[in-house]
Parts: C-alpha cells; structure tokens; sequence
C-alpha cells in the first residue's frame, strides 16, 4: 500500500489516499474497521469496501491502533510549566519517578494522527466557546486542552475564572474560551454541587437538564461524558423536584442501565431542539476506563495499578473498568439523533486507553485528606486508578479531538 500516508479525519475513521499498485486490482478491498461489540468488550471486525481507482480510499480507523514509545515528541508540555495543572493529576509534582508514562504517542494502524498544533488550533477557536460538559474524566481532558494552548499564549493574555459549576479559560488575543462545566450524570442530580457531590445515595431527575444546559446553549463546539458515576446496579430516581414542599416527589429505585438510556434520551431531545446546527459541533467522549483489577493482566488479587510503569501490549485487551452495554446505549441515542438530522461525533478513547495502567495518578497525587495509618501501611489501598496523570492519555483524547474538530468545521 505504499508509505504511510498522513490522516485526514473521517467519522468514525479517517480516509487516506493511496495509488493503486496495479490496474487489475480487485474492484473491491474489504478492511477491518474495528469496533466494540458485545458484552465480553471484544473487539470483531466489519468490512468495509473500498473501491478501485487511480485515487483509492481506504477506511483507517483511528482509534485502532497502538502506543509507540516517543521521547523525542512526547510529552507535547511540561507538568510544572502549565499554569493551570490540576494538583489531582501532577503526577510528578507529587513525587512520581517514573515519567516514561509522559513518552507514549498513539499510532493508528493505517495513518498518522496530526501533531497537536496550539496556534492553529486558537486560531480555529476564535469568537468561539469550545465548552466540556460531564464529570472529573471530562475535567482533566478539559485541564490537557489548557495545558496544550497555555504555552502559546502570553501571561497577561490569559485568565481563570470559576462561577460554580462553570470554570472559563480565556485566551484574550482570540476572545476565545475553553470550558468545563460539572455535570456528571448530565442530567440533575444529588452530586451537582461542583465540590460537595460524593453522596452514598444517589438521585438523578432523568427528565429534567435544562438547570445545566442553559449554560451551554450559545457553545460552538461541546464535548459530553458521562459514564463513571453512573457504576452501580440501580439509581434512585426522582420524579418532582429537590425542593419540592408539597410532598408529591415521587422516588423509584431503577436498573441502572434503563436510568441511564432515559438520561440520554432527555440530553439528546434537548440537543435536537436546542442546538443550533450550522453553528454547534457535538461530540460524546467514550468511557476512560479503570484499572483496579490487576489480576486482570497478572497481578495478584486485591492489587491495582499502583506501581504500574508498563503499558498493556496485548491488542485487544479489555477489563472490567469499561462496560460494553453502556456503550452500546451511547452508540444508540447517537444513532438516533442521526435519524433526525443531528450529528454527534463518538470520540472512542476506550480501547486505546485501555492499555495504559501505567498512566493513573496511583499515589502521586494532592490527597484532599490525611492518610490513615492503615492507608500508609498499603499504598494499593490508596491508589487512584480512575484518573490520569497530566501530560499523559488525555492528551491524546484531546489529539483525537483536535483531528475532528479541523474536519468538521472546514
């Protein structure tokens, strides 16, 4: 197929063009394009046909692919010169050794995903609010995007600001913002205040979003999560309002993945009338998956990714932390809105992170409490296996991003 060829975003994959090596070729080369099915997480392939002439197209899916080790390009910043670094993911900052974590370039299998590009990439931002919508995984992606641009944007020309729920990166000189907005199970909940939301019993209005949403209305580009609080078998659901004083609030104990089909569907109907659809740019990150189960790749029961150093290289793994029938349940609403004229981007980080044990905070990180003694005694029992180290995966993620982005909005 002759060299590599460089990307050019597609939906799920990218088209790369190639000269045919021989007139008599086939009218038809049938590829894999990867994707997830099924309740195990295993990865089948579907075919694709492609045809036949002087400028073929082949489908390269970018998120399938594997981690190259690269200290010559990674990582894109420095933990201790981005501004506005997160104490929750600096990993070195909090005493990590090992930072061939920061060294990890994805590399899809058929093409080659585009150099994160700061300048160009607030060019593409001016007069524009790129705004992430959904839980503390959509955070630290939101933290990579600032730490990507900080560097190319003088001191005075920058600025936080925080206004509860909502936090805003400006970058003067563009008037363009990049934002984050605390919304982790996208629809209203118990765990809606942006600090105080760790409640043992949870409770979502699966028909009520516009408390959040009015707050995204005017976005150029949104980019939604929502999968990690939603881990559990059943959620209470409230049919009324939290401060109902009439006493006709209505609670049901619900399965949850039934809560969390309902949940999306009240966000996709408020997109569908909502949404301005020659202005906004819509897309759903997939579920960061948890690496908490180490016997899942050889370790001993009880233990996690604490000091984990080595990526995953068997292709195809999958372990508990991702669940296939919530991404199922994803993939469906979006179909669904595209049936009624409403394009949402998947943008598929599962797999690909999938492999990187090594790229959680562990111990080295801000703890928000004193440890107890039992705690220091077993640093496992400690460890954070569900956020990730900064620079690191979601850098990546935002790489992904940054490749459709430039796609869809030419």
């Amino acid at each position: 197929m002759g060299k590599r060829q460089q990307m050019v975003p597609g939906t799920w994959g990218v088209k790369c063009s190639f000269h045919s090596l021989a007139a008599l070729l086939v009218t038809a080369l049938v590829i894999g394009v990867i994707y997830l099915t099924g309740e195990s997480g295993r990865l089948i392939e579907e075919p694709t046909t492609v045809k036949d002439n002087n400028e073929s197209t082949s489908q390269c899916n970018l998120f399938s692919g594997k981690w190259v080790f690269d200290n010559t390009s990674y990582p894109l910043y420095k933990d201790h010169e981005c501004t506005f670094m997160s104490d929750q993911l600096a990993c070195e900052k909090f005493g990590r050794k090992d930072l061939s974590y920061q060294n990890w370039r994805w590399q899809p299998h058929q093409c080659d995903l585009p150099r994160f590009n700061a300048t160009a990439f607030l060019e593409r931002l001016r007069d524009k609010r790129l705004v992430f919508v959904g839980d503390s995984l959509n955070r630290g992606q939101w933290v990579s995007m600032v730490c990507l641009v900080d560097s190319s944007i003088p001191p005075k020309r920058k600025s936080l600001h925080f206004n509860g729920s909502l936090i805003t990166f400006k970058a003067k000189d563009y008037n363009a913002s990049i934002e984050f907005y605390w919304a982790p199970l996208l629809v209203d909940s118990n765990s809606d205040d942006p600090t105080n939301h760790r409640l043992p019993d949870r409770i979502v209005r699966v028909q009520a979003i516009e408390k959040h949403a009015w707050h995204w209305t005017d976005a150029d580009i949104l980019v939604f999560d929502s999968y990690l609080w939603w881990r559990r078998p059943k959620m209470k659901v409230l049919w009324g309002s939290f401060e109902s004083s009439d006493g006709i609030s209505i609670y049901k104990e619900v399965e949850m993945l039934r809560v969390y089909e309902m949940a999306l569907k009240t966000w996709s109907d408020w997109l569908e009338i909502h949404v301005n659809r020659t202005k906004t740019k819509l897309f759903f990150v997939s579920m960061s998956p948890t690496h908490e189960r180490g016997e899942e790749w050889g370790k001993a029961k009880g233990q996690n990714c604490y000091n984990e150093t080595e990526a995953i290289s068997k292709e195809g793994y999958w372990g508990t932390g991702s669940d296939p029938k919530m991404m199922r349940i994803v993939e469906a609403a979006i179909d669904e809105l595209k049936t009624r004229g409403l394009t949402v981007e998947m943008i598929n980080i599962t797999q690909l992170s999938e492999y990187r044990k090594d790229g959680h905070p562990s111990i080295y990180r801000k703890q928000w409490e004193p440890l107890t003694e039992e705690q220091s005694s077993n640093p496992s029992s400690y460890a954070d296996c569900i956020h990730w180290c900064l620079p690191g995966v979601p850098d990546v993620w935002n790489e992904l991003l940054y490749a459709y982005i430039f796609h869809y909005s030419s």
